[in-house]
């Protein structure tokens, strides 16, 4: 059992209320249970909302809202379904505030993990991007 990225699903759960289809964890899902979750919805926050990205300890939305708690809420929501169902590898989408691994954005594109990848990490939960499912 593995958690994943709720969007790649096909869940419209993105900022822009869009989703990720992604073929590889849609097939991925036939034989294996993957838990599908949106740290940022789990957070309180709408769908859709503004893009955010970090600057240093902080999450800021595009017209400068301090939404740090929304992330850190979520990211400690999405460790609770982990620890709930013995998860220990999550794959969650590149280039998200939240889950990104590496990648943090979606504006700017920033290096570095999501807030969500650093505390599942933290817990010796393994995150892979997408591009690094076999």
């Amino acid at each position: 059992m593995k958690l994943c990225s709720a969007c790649f699903l096909g869940v419209r759960c993105l900022y822009n209320c869009a989703s990720r289809p992604n073929q590889k964890i849609i097939n991925l899902s036939k034989t294996e249970a993957l838990i599908p979750v949106c740290p940022e919805q789990l957070g309180g926050l709408a769908t859709p909302r503004e893009p955010s990205h970090i600057v240093g300890n902080k999450v800021l939305s595009r017209s400068g809202q301090d939404i740090t708690d929304n992330f850190i809420r979520g990211a400690q929501e999405t460790l609770k379904i982990c620890q709930l169902f013995g998860i220990k590898e999550a794959i969650l989408k590149q280039g998200s505030p939240s889950c990104g691994s590496g990648k943090s954005g979606p504006w700017p594109k920033q290096t570095g993990d999501g807030i969500t990848t650093r505390l599942l990490k933290k817990h010796r939960i393994k995150v892979i991007s997408q591009g690094q499912l076999k």
